[in-house]
C-alpha cells in the first residue's frame, strides 16, 4: 500500500496535503469535530482514488543497439520475401541481417557472424572494405560447392549514423552455363557425331555407285543407315536433356513425389525391352516410406536410365531388382543386375560423358555414353547422392539417396506390406 501511495501522480499530493492540513487545524481552531473528520475523509477518498485509478507504470524503452532492429516488420517481410540474396552489415562486418535467399546461397547460422567466415572470397571482402570507406563497388565471384554457382556481388554502404553496409547478388549461373554448355554441344556433338555421319555418307554413295541395282546390299545398307540415323536421334537427344538439367542444376525442386510410383513408371515404360532378352524385373518397396522433394519427369528419366543399363549389361535371361527403403532420414533406390560387373577402376569414370567400360557392346546396345552423366546431374540438383558398387563376374548396383520430405508436410504411404511386382 506504501508502494502504491509513493507512486501518486505529482498533481495529486499537494491536494491531498492540503485536505489533511486543513481538517487538523479545523479541529485545533474548535470549527467542530464534523468538520475536521469531513476533511480527512475526503482526504482519503481523494488518496484512495489516485491510488486505484494511477496509470501504469511504462517501462523506459531501452534505445536498441542493433540498427535492423529498428526496421519497421513490413520492411523486413520485404527484405525476406525479395528473390535477390541482401545481406547487411555493420562497421565491424558482422552480419545484421540475412534475408531467405541468401540463406538459400550461404546456408543457416549467419547472424552476428564476420563476413570473411562466411563470405570466403578475397574480392568480395576487399569490395566490403571499400564500401565502408563510402566506394560503391562490384564485383564477379563464384561459389564452387555444393553445386558451382556465378555471382555478381554489389556493396555499397547505405546508412552512416548507425554504419550499415548491403550487399547484393545477382545470380549469372544461368547465363555462365548457357555459354559453357554452348561450347561442350559444339564439341560434344562435332565429336560423336563423326562416325555415324561418316558411315551414311559412304553408303549412300555405294547406293548412287556399283550397288545401284544390286537389291539386296541397298536392304542391308537401308538397315545399318537407320540404325545409325537412330542412334545419332538419340545422342542430339541425350545431349539435349542433359544441357537442359545442367542448366538448372542449381535450383531445387519443388515438388513432392512418391519414389515408388516413379520406379513403378519407369519399370512399365521398359517392360518391352527386357520382355525381347527375357529379363525379369521386380520391384520391392518397404512400407510407409516418405515423400521426396524432387521433379517427377527428371526422376522418371533418372530410373529409366539406371535399369535401362541394368537391362543391357545384366546376362541373358536374369534378373534386375529394385528395392526402396529409408536410410537415415534418406530415401534409398537401389537397382541391381547380375551382369558380369565393373573393374574397380573404372567405377569413378563411370559418370563422365561418353566414357563406356565396353565401347563395341555400348553402342551395339545403342549406347551414347550419356546415360550416367545424366543421372549424375539430376542427382546433384536434388541433393541427393549416387552410390556405386560392382564385383566382377557377380553384378553391380547403383544407389540412389534422396532426402525425405520435411515431416509436417510430406505425405506418407500406407501400405500393410512391402509389395513385389514382376514382369
Amino acid at each position: 500500500m506504501l508502494e502504491s501511495v509513493l507512486r501518486l501522480r505529482p498533481a495529486a499530493w499537494p491536494l491531498a496535503i492540503g485536505m489533511i492540513a486543513g481538517g487538523v487545524v479545523a479541529l485545533f481552531a474548535g470549527a467542530g469535530l464534523f468538520w475536521a473528520l469531513a476533511a480527512l475523509v475526503f482526504a482519503a477518498l481523494l488518496i484512495v482514488q489516485f491510488v486505484t485509478f494511477q496509470e501504469p507504470i511504462r517501462p523506459v524503452e531501452e534505445k536498441a543497439d542493433d540498427p535492423v532492429a529498428a526496421l519497421p516488420p513490413m520492411t523486413r517481410v520485404l527484405l525476406d520475401q525479395l528473390p535477390i540474396p541482401v545481406m547487411l552489415l555493420d562497421d565491424d562486418e558482422r552480419v545484421l541481417f540475412v534475408n531467405y535467399s541468401m540463406r538459400d546461397v550461404l546456408g543457416p547460422g549467419l547472424d552476428r557472424k564476420r563476413a570473411s567466415s562466411v563470405l570466403r572470397n578475397p574480392d568480395v571482402l576487399a569490395a566490403v572494405t571499400e564500401a565502408r570507406r563510402g566506394h560503391s563497388t562490384n564485383v564477379p565471384f563464384s561459389l564452387p560447392v555444393p553445386i558451382e554457382r556465378h555471382f555478381q556481388a554489389y556493396v555499397a554502404r547505405i546508412s552512416v549514423t548507425p554504419p550499415v553496409t548491403a550487399l547484393l547478388l545477382h545470380d549469372l549461373t544461368v547465363v555462365r552455363r548457357s555459354e559453357q554448355m554452348r561450347a561442350d554441344f559444339i564439341a560434344n556433338a562435332s565429336h560423336e557425331l563423326r562416325t555415324p555421319l561418316a558411315a551414311v555418307s559412304g553408303f549412300i554413295e555405294t547406293l548412287r555407285g556399283h550397288a545401284r541395282e544390286d537389291e539386296v546390299a541397298r536392304e542391308q545398307f537401308l538397315e545399318i543407315m537407320g540404325v545409325e540415323a537412330a542412334r545419332m536421334r538419340r545422342l542430339i537427344e541425350d545431349l539435349l536433356s542433359l544441357t537442359r538439367i545442367e542448366m538448372n542444376e542449381h535450383v531445387r525442386p519443388e515438388g513432392r513425389i512418391g519414389l515408388e510410383g516413379v520406379v513403378r513408371q519407369a519399370v512399365a515404360a521398359l517392360k518391352p525391352l527386357a520382355a525381347q532378352d527375357g529379363i525379369t524385373v521386380t520391384v520391392e518397396s518397404q512400407p510407409g516410406l516418405p515423400q521426396v522433394v524432387g521433379d517427377h519427369d527428371e526422376l522418371v528419366q533418372l530410373f529409366q536410365n539406371l535399369i535401362h543399363n541394368a537391362i543391357k549389361y545384366g546376362r541373358d535371361r536374369g534378373k534386375v531388382e529394385v528395392s526402396l527403403s529409408r536410410q537415415d532420414g534418406l530415401v534409398a533406390a537401389a537397382v541391381r543386375d547380375d551382369g558380369e560387373g565393373i573393374a574397380q577402376s573404372a567405377i569413378p569414370r563411370l559418370t563422365e560423358r561418353f566414357y563406356r567400360v565396353d565401347v563395341k557392346r555400348s553402342r551395339e546396345r545403342g549406347g551414347t555414353g550419356l546415360g550416367l552423366a545424366i543421372v549424375k546431374h539430376i542427382v546433384n540438383r536434388h541433393q541427393g547422392r549416387l552410390s556405386i558398387e560392382s564385383k566382377l563376374g557377380i553384378g553391380s548396383a547403383f544407389t540412389v539417396f534422396l532426402p525425405a520430405a520435411p515431416a509436417e508436410t510430406a505425405e506418407k504411404t500406407t501400405q500393410a506390406e512391402p509389395v513385389t511386382e514382376m514382369l
